[in-house]
């Protein structure tokens, strides 16, 4: 991993700029992933078949999948994984419940309500990936934020496969998905956002996928809603002596084998610690089942930088503003108010960072690239909307009209005025 020593801002630009690298293709992306839309809002069906045959080299005679496969799933599972996934489904619940928001409604004056109703999404479309890892958690981490809001239906896209990952089907059925059909990349998310023959058209679409999946998610929203626009993983991890080299390696490990554009970034003190982290990696390394993908990563986009205080290390962090952060200190809980920019925070020695991709309960989808400086992690709140009411009595639109009128003429827009100054005139028969 590289070494980067020096003032803040010019560590920043560069990482700043190696995030860009990774989009340096995004033209010829953006121009494969606008045709695949425009045949798939076309052809509707037809055109799913035709990419499930030219890409996942599969010739599918249903696109749906069906109850009997989802049984087969549950016949297929470990006991043991089920309990797994039935503990981390009970996590996911008991935290997200507490995201659930109510409305409200005031009477500041006479004559005046205003108020808030807080309503669930209809119809949810969620992508779950297959391809070289398929995720069972990304299943639960999408679907029952969804479910706790009370989204109506939910609908579940996936990439088809000769025999799907069962704990995929079985983490769908128990987390409450209503339909699922076998079809990825950049058409399933047409499919979503336009709807076809045998896929209904959703209101919102979540769940992270590759650049191609990524791309048809920005180029849909607005004809439906997305939950973010996810590049690479990446970990951020502050470390200092009183952290364990051994653990810290594996951390960073934990996300440069997702992909090789992830990125894996250690900030610390001290250079010998630093030292020991690098002698670790290149031990664990050497027995990583994706090794070869977690090399480039750490070769490409993984660094280690050297600040002098704690205080700067956090300071660097919040512009970097990770997708996943560990505080490896002593005391980490006691550091909380000094971090501004991250999309999950796991505290203190022992918390790594997988304890929040499959257990704990804290949703895994989140903003990365950056985004944490402005996007938060996915929860109950992305499956609802707002609606804003209100109601003014006669004498509260006249005891108001002369400001409303003033603004209104103020800004040119006298249709506006005229539609309260004809509410003060006398009526006639």
């Amino acid at each position: 991993m590289k070494r980067l020593v020096g003032k803040q801002d010019d560590i920043v630009a560069q990482l700043v700029a190696d995030r860009l690298k990774s989009q340096e293709n995004q033209t010829k992306v953006d121009e494969a992933v606008a045709d695949i839309l425009a045949s798939v809002r076309e052809k509707g069906d037809e055109a799913l078949y035709a990419y499930s045959q030219q890409f996942d080299k599969m010739t599918l005679t249903s696109l749906e999948v069906g109850e009997k496969q989802i049984q087969q799933a549950f016949d297929e599972v470990a006991p043991a994984v089920l309990g797994a996934l039935k503990n981390a489904k009970a996590n996911i619940e008991s935290y997200h419940r507490q995201q659930l928001e109510t409305g409200f409604e005031d009477r500041p004056s006479d004559g005046v309500i205003r108020g808030q109703l807080v309503r669930p999404l209809s119809r949810v479309g969620v992508y779950v990936p297959g391809g070289t890892a398929a995720y069972p958690s990304s299943v639960l981490m999408n679907v029952l934020p969804a479910k706790i809001a009370g989204v109506k239906e939910i609908i579940m896209i996936t990439p088809p496969q000769k025999h799907f990952n069962p704990a995929i089907l079985v983490a769908a059925s128990l987390a409450g998905v209503d339909k699922i059909f076998q079809v990825g990349g950049a058409q399933g998310i047409a499919a979503l956002a336009f709807g076809t023959e045998t896929i209904p058209k959703v209101d919102k679409i979540t769940g992270p996928g590759n650049i191609f999946v990524a791309t048809a998610k920005k180029q849909v929203f607005g004809l439906v809603g997305i939950d973010m626009i996810a590049g690479p993983s990446e970990i951020g991890v502050i470390a200092d002596d009183s952290a364990n080299a051994r653990f810290v390696a594996a951390d960073l490990l934990s996300q440069a084998e997702h992909d090789v554009l992830a990125r894996a970034i250690l900030v610390t003190n001290s250079e010998t610690f630093a030292d020991a982290v690098e002698k670790e990696l290149e031990r664990q390394l050497a027995t990583l089942p994706r090794r070869d993908i977690a090399q480039k990563a750490l070769d490409n986009h993984g660094c280690i930088i050297i600040t002098e205080t704690v205080e700067e290390m956090f300071a660097l962090m919040n512009e970097v503003a990770p997708e996943h952060l560990e505080v490896a200190l002593d005391d980490a809980y006691d550091y909380l108010d000094l971090i501004e920019h991250a999309g999950s925070i796991f505290l203190g020695h022992y918390t790594s960072e997988p304890i929040g991709d499959y257990y704990a309960g804290t949703n895994h989808v989140l903003p990365t690239s950056g985004t944490a400086r402005f996007y938060s992690a996915l929860g109950v709140h992305d499956f609802v909307k707002r609606m804003q009411y209100t109601q003014y009595s006669k004498e509260a639109v006249r005891k108001a009209s002369t400001d409303i009128t003033l603004l209104a003429y103020a800004e040119g827009l006298a249709a506006h005025a005229r539609a309260i100054e004809i509410r003060q005139e006398k009526e006639t028969s």
